[in-house]
């Protein structure tokens, strides 16, 4: 579960990078909420290109409809859409869609934490 909420947080782009849909766009970078089952889910997208949940850091990639996680040694792809200021993330391994809102900005990367090297771009998961 956590590894899902993990890929959907995953929808940050470069300082001031956003994610456009039509006129409207979202600026990706900041921390962002999901409501699981499990309760309140924060994930940390930051600039740098890496994203934290938990004790968890990943790396990820921003394309125009979708965001890209590394997981091991492969990129998982997932669907990105807006509502307003929400962000929604599906496919991949998700089961159903998960949607984000921005409760703050980034918090920077811990002292000590590293962030993964990233997979070949062309290694990407088949589900």
């Amino acid at each position: 579960m956590m590894k899902k909420l993990f890929l959907v947080g995953l929808f940050m782009g470069l300082p001031g990078q956003t994610f456009a849909q039509e006129t409207q766009a979202v600026e990706l970078e900041g921390t962002w909420q999901a409501d699981t089952p499990d309760g309140p889910q924060d994930i940390v997208i930051r600039a740098d290109s890496s994203a934290s949940y938990g004790e968890e850091t990943v790396r990820w990639r921003l394309e125009p409809d979708s965001i890209l996680i590394a997981f091991g040694d492969e990129w998982i792809v997932y669907g990105l859409s807006y509502l307003g200021t929400k962000v929604i993330m599906s496919g991949g391994d998700l089961e159903d869609p998960i949607e984000f809102r921005r409760v703050g900005p980034a918090e920077p990367l811990p002292n000590g934490v590293q962030v993964p090297p990233a997979p070949p771009a062309n290694a990407r998961a088949v589900l």
